[in-house]
């Protein structure tokens, strides 16, 4: 039933509308920030700050914020274009602090789960009068929470929360920060309360994923800001909090807001310019914004604002939607805004343009507005839409191509004008609108609203503290053997027996392409040399007693080496891996009949035990991952030292082919799979080798360079890698094994844009699997290295041919539980044995470059909504949480309860660069 509407001046009601008016108009396309998008990268870290409280320590507070002198100190110390970075420690996830001001380029990354609180105690704030806390005639009488001045390239990064505690009772007082500025409201007066962060006279700043909630006054405020973005952030505040505006650019140029989500008690966005100068360039686009004042420009527009792009927004909530608001104290000209892609509900003033905000306002700053453009705005329920330009010689001009209103909405229109005859033809000379001709309906909006996300309570880059971090020491990582989960105690410790160098020992074997060959001692080729130790050991002409020792001379040698089980131990020496190099370009691609073609030769002379490795691989159609290790090892407690071992694929020197990485690749949907210009290539595989020791090696390739795969059924197999050198791109150190890297250099190269240093596919039940310290985690310096997303690990969803986890697009999709990994579209299994690979790394006391994504530097498996995707796991709650909430009951897979607490991924008193 139609409702009686209120008679007012003006007004006119009309049914569903659409007006079009289609290419009578073009924006400036100056109209947006003038740099190229790009998202923010947190810099490096200089220093972790762990938490020492607990939620409960900050309810009680009683006096000065505790966390206020080491948090200043902290980034006073740290060195421009690095950041300060706050960590959990065990329970303690709180911060309580101040106001602190931010060094010159200096930044502050927040983990996930941490809470950054603001103090309730005003004093911790006041600029020396004693004004903090109270109403007076001025306001302004706090410093914020967070100041950054005359900054650069720096700002606040990662999914932690910063909370300014708006609601709570201020200590020494009967009131929250909230209702003290309701009282300046009701007697006409200003209150002194933080604002949460301010920056001014900054340049290139950033907010990123960060979630500001409870700010006691404005959120964020730009003054005199020349470059800024906030890319993915979170603003939270009550509709009732007064003056919560979420991000107000002032005076400043070259703003981005974008992918962010708003929700507040005054102004979404409020773009405003004073007496410093004009605000311009600015780009608000892919946002969310809820309860608030809608996506504002004013009240202060003095110094003139031009150049704004608002797109792909939706309003569900606000009070006014899309709003243009000044007065004669205040105002200026606001010019070329365009409004295109917009979708509006739940608002009472819906379009809100009006020059005479402050009803008592006087002056002489007159506001015009003028190039105001709206393209494809809809607002999807009844709301009033103003239009109200300052006088005829100063109206509001504006301009429409494709504007939606429902039945029911009102229209006050005062000085405005239309720009396009075709407009001026819908409207009668009252400026009501006219009914249209049934239309087809506009379905841009169905997805357009988003619920409102909660934060993530989980920490993205846990930090274990010194009595976790004691149970991943080299003593224990190695001292353990046995099946998953039944490992027992059995002593190794590598340092105590080093390998020996070339020149301590007199070998068994010496391998020399330069030298005449023997074939019983003397060889011009490694696997010459091993195809007589295996034949000797058949033949019982090795001594049982000891270690066979292999001395590789310098010189390139051109080819594979494979190493079967044999009786006795074997160590392969050089003297320089600077001048000692295995090699061979080989990759997963290539087919059995090529792998013949190329490698055959040396392998006819093959003792059986080798020659059956190298027929399981010749008679591949394609000879996969596992058929392409230079250097093949099956021989138990292998030890090598000071050669180079390098797979060749791609590393000619020539430009490698990029990877097809965009939406348009073929299969770059549910099937995860990218265009395969780049292929696996072993440099070695460790094959069920239990105490395998390497030091002073070379480890060269690009993606899966070393392949260390546990024993039968997953018996331990443990590996020492010492003062050694591991290079690559993708999954380089990957396995099942249990790894011990200890002061060794893992360097990230650069020819993809997106790199992993290991790929763990330890089982859920192994006691370790892949530990790092006190190494250095380098790279090349090249563009893909330097953008700063590189990742430490990706967990091994191995085997994997359909998952439980996420939701993937495919009609009919089921993963169920199996007792094969098998996918027939639209249904597959999956084994409990595969939900078991779950991938276990530590990083200790290590140095980790810049190329390493500083907030996420532990990726997930693939996308979400494909095929080979999870979700990255941090330990054994992860776990337990990720297959409850899947596709697949836990008891499917036998799962009675929880397994035992273990940690999956972490670190430890590591150092960034």
């Amino acid at each position: 039933m139609k409702q009686r509407q209120p008679q007012l001046t003006l007004v006119s009601r009309y049914a569903s509308v659409l007006l079009v008016m289609s290419g009578l108009f073009a924006a400036d396309v100056s109209a947006q920030d003038s740099r190229p998008l790009k998202e923010p990268v947190a810099p490096s870290i200089c220093q972790l700050l762990p938490a020492q409280l607990t939620m409960n320590e900050v309810d009680v507070q009683a006096s000065a914020a505790p966390d206020t002198p080491r948090l200043q100190q902290a980034i006073n110390q740290c060195p421009s274009g690095k950041a300060v970075r706050l960590v959990r420690h065990s329970d303690k996830n709180y911060f309580l602090t101040g106001a602190l001001q931010m060094k010159a380029g200096v930044s502050l990354v927040i983990d996930a789960g941490i809470v950054l609180a603001g103090s309730r105690l005003p004093a911790d704030y006041d600029k020396g009068e004693k004004k903090c806390g109270t109403i007076d005639q001025k306001g302004r009488g706090c410093h914020p929470l967070i100041s950054v001045t005359q900054s650069q390239n720096a700002g606040l990064f990662g999914d932690g929360v910063i909370d300014g505690q708006g609601g709570k009772k201020i200590l020494g007082g009967s009131e929250s920060w909230w209702e003290i500025a309701r009282r300046a409201q009701r007697e006409d007066l200003h209150q002194n309360v933080p604002r949460m962060l301010e920056i001014t006279q900054s340049r290139e700043m950033a907010l990123h994923r960060i979630w500001l909630k409870n700010s006691a006054n404005f959120h964020v405020t730009l003054n005199q800001v020349d470059g800024f973005t906030a890319w993915g952030m979170h603003i939270d505040t009550p509709a009732t909090a007064r003056n919560t505006d979420g991000i107000d650019p002032i005076s400043s140029r070259n703003i981005t807001i974008t992918r962010s989500f708003i929700r507040t008690g005054d102004d979404n966005v409020a773009i405003k310019a004073g007496n410093q100068g004009p605000t311009e360039n600015i780009t608000i686009s892919d946002n969310h914004f809820y309860s608030g004042h809608g996506m504002s420009i004013g009240s202060e527009t003095n110094g003139n604002i031009r150049h704004v792009l608002v797109e792909k927004l939706s309003i569900d909530g606000a009070t006014s939607g899309l709003r243009i608001k000044s007065d004669v104290s205040r105002g200026g000209l606001v010019q070329d805004v365009t409004y295109r892609d917009i979708c509006i509900q739940n608002s009472k003033a819906p379009l809100d343009f009006d020059t005479h905000y402050g009803k008592r306002a006087s002056g002489d700053l007159i506001p015009e507005y003028s190039d105001i453009h709206l393209e494809r705005v809809q607002v999807l329920t009844p709301g009033k839409l103003i239009f109200h330009g300052y006088d005829a010689a100063r109206p509001l001009r504006l301009s429409v191509n494709g504007l939606s209103v429902p039945e029911q909405s009102t229209v006050v229109r005062e000085n405005a004008q239309w720009t396009s005859a075709v407009v001026k033809s819908m409207l009668d000379q009252n400026f009501a609108w006219q009914p249209l001709p049934s239309t087809t309906k506009n379905t841009a909006c169905d997805n357009a609203f988003a619920v409102y996300p909660s934060p993530s309570a989980a920490d993205k880059r846990p930090q274990l503290n010194a009595e976790q971090a004691a149970h991943f020491s080299y003593d224990e990582v190695l001292g353990y053997a046995g099946l998953p989960g039944k490992e027992q105690r059995d002593v190794w410790n590598p340092l105590s027996s080093p390998v020996v160098s070339a020149q301590q020992m007199t070998p068994d074997y010496i391998v020399n392409a330069a030298a005449p060959a023997d074939g019983k001692r003397h060889f011009q080729r490694l696997q010459d040399a091993v195809n007589q130790i295996v034949s000797d050991d058949l033949a019982h002409r090795l001594p049982a007693s000891r270690r066979i020792t292999v001395l590789v001379e310098p010189g390139v040698y051109d080819g594979l080496v494979y190493i079967p089980e044999t009786s006795v131990p074997i160590s392969v020496i050089g003297r320089d891996p600077a001048t000692t190099r295995i090699c061979a370009n080989l990759d997963a691609a290539i087919s059995g009949a090529q792998y013949q073609e190329r490698f055959g030769a040396q392998f006819a002379q093959a003792p059986a035990a080798i020659a059956d490795m190298f027929n399981s691989i010749r008679i591949r159609p394609i000879i996969g991952t596992f058929g392409t290790a230079v250097l093949w090892v099956k021989s138990q407690a292998f030890q090598m030292r000071d050669i180079t071992v390098e797979n060749s694929y791609n590393k000619t020197g020539a430009p490698a082919p990029q990877a097809c990485e965009g939406a348009d690749c073929p299969g770059n949907g549910v099937y995860g799979k990218s265009l395969m210009v780049h292929h696996q290539a072993l440099a070695m595989m460790t094959d069920g080798v239990d105490k395998a020791q390497f030091e002073q090696v070379r480890l060269l390739g690009l993606q899966d360079t070393l392949y260390m795969r546990a024993g039968k059924s997953g018996q331990t197999a443990r590996h020492f890698f010492y003062h050694s050198y591991i290079e690559g791109d993708v999954d380089y150190i990957f396995g099942d094994a249990t790894a011990y890297f200890l002061e060794s250099e893992i360097r990230s190269l650069g020819p993809r844009t997106s790199s992993y240093v290991a790929a763990p596919s330890t089982n859920l039940n192994s006691r370790y699997g892949f530990v790092f310290n006190r190494c250095r985690f380098s790279h090349d310096q090249s563009s893909n290295a330097m953008a700063g997303k590189f990742y430490l690990v990706r967990q091994w969803f191995h085997n994997q041919r359909c998952t439980p986890y996420g939701k993937v697009p495919i009609d009919g999709y089921r993963c169920e539980a199996g007792v094969t990994d098998q996918f027939v579209s639209p249904t597959g299994t999956i084994t409990r044995q595969t939900i078991e690979t779950v991938g276990k790394m530590i990083v200790l006391n290590s140095v980790i470059g810049a190329h390493i994504h500083p907030l996420t530097p532990w990726s997930d498996w693939n996308k979400n909504g494909t095929l080979p995707y999870r979700p990255a796991q941090f330990n054994s709650d992860d776990f337990w949480r990720n297959l409850s909430a899947s596709t697949i009951s836990p008891t499917a897979f036998g799962y009675q309860a929880a397994p035992a607490p273990m940690q999956f991924l972490g670190e430890f008193n590591n150092q960034y660069e």
